[in-house]
C-alpha cells in the first residue's frame, strides 16, 4: 500500500498551531466515528502526545494525528479551515466521501 496522502492548507495549520498554543497542547487529532446523519462523522480532539501508529502530518509548525483506521477513510483529503461571513470551522475535502450532509460535518462512503 502506498503511503496515505493527507494535506493541510496553509489556513488549517495557522489556526490548528494557534488553538494547540493557547490551550497548551500538542497535536490535533482528526478521526473519523460511526455515526452522524450520513454514516460516518469528523472528529477532532486536542492532544500532549501521540500514539506510535499514528500518521503525522506537519506544515508551518502545526502538527495533525490520525489514527490507522481514520487514514482509509481520509487518504487524498484535504483539511481545510475557512472563515465566512456564517461562520468559521475546519472542513474536510474527502474525495472518498460519496455523500455528505448539508453541514459537512458526516459523510457516507
Amino acid at each position: 500500500m502506498s503511503q496515505p496522502q493527507i494535506t493541510l492548507s496553509a489556513s488549517a495549520a495557522r489556526q490548528i498551531k494557534s488553538i494547540v498554543e493557547r490551550q497548551n497542547k500538542a497535536f490535533l487529532r482528526v478521526s473519523v466515528v460511526g455515526g452522524g446523519c450520513s454514516g460516518f462523522s469528523y472528529k477532532y480532539d486536542l492532544e500532549t502526545e501521540a500514539a506510535g501508529d499514528d500518521l503525522r502530518i506537519e506544515r508551518d509548525g502545526a502538527v495533525v494525528l490520525v489514527d490507522p483506521m481514520s487514514v482509509e477513510f481520509l487518504d487524498k483529503s484535504e483539511i481545510d479551515y475557512v472563515d465566512e461571513l456564517i461562520g468559521a470551522s475546519f472542513q474536510i475535502r474527502n474525495p472518498n466521501a460519496t455523500a455528505a450532509c448539508g453541514c459537512g460535518v458526516s459523510f457516507a462512503v
